[in-house]
């Protein structure tokens, strides 16, 4: 894996999130009430919803537009939506956000 420096944890509030713009579109960073980090990307594929805006809880996020809920681990759309985002392999060393960028690589234009 390819990894690069997109951050410090700590640029990242508690059940908050940054997007990183890159070469395979906006890519949503969140952070969990636990200080978990996790990654995927920034479109709801309902409507478009900038998930980056959504609110997180546990390891989920709620679309900011029409409230469908996806698993921040895998990408799926939780309870009777359906719908996948795509996730992206972070890492956490010394307090620094490593993201995969090989994965970055293999994922389509947004």
């Amino acid at each position: 894996m390819n990894w690069i420096d997109i951050g410090h944890i700590d640029d990242i509030p508690l059940r908050g999130a940054r997007v990183v713009k890159t070469q395979a579109g906006c890519v949503a960073v969140f952070r969990t009430d636990t200080a978990e980090v996790f990654a995927v990307s920034d479109a709801c594929p309902h409507r478009g919803g900038p998930l980056s805006e959504g609110i997180v809880h546990g390891h989920k996020v709620t679309c900011p537009l029409h409230n469908w809920v996806f698993d921040l681990k895998t990408g799926a759309a939780q309870g009777a939506d359906t719908g996948h985002v795509a996730t992206y392999p972070l890492r956490v060393e010394a307090g620094r956000i490593l993201m995969d960028a090989a994965a970055l690589t293999r994922r389509s234009a947004a």
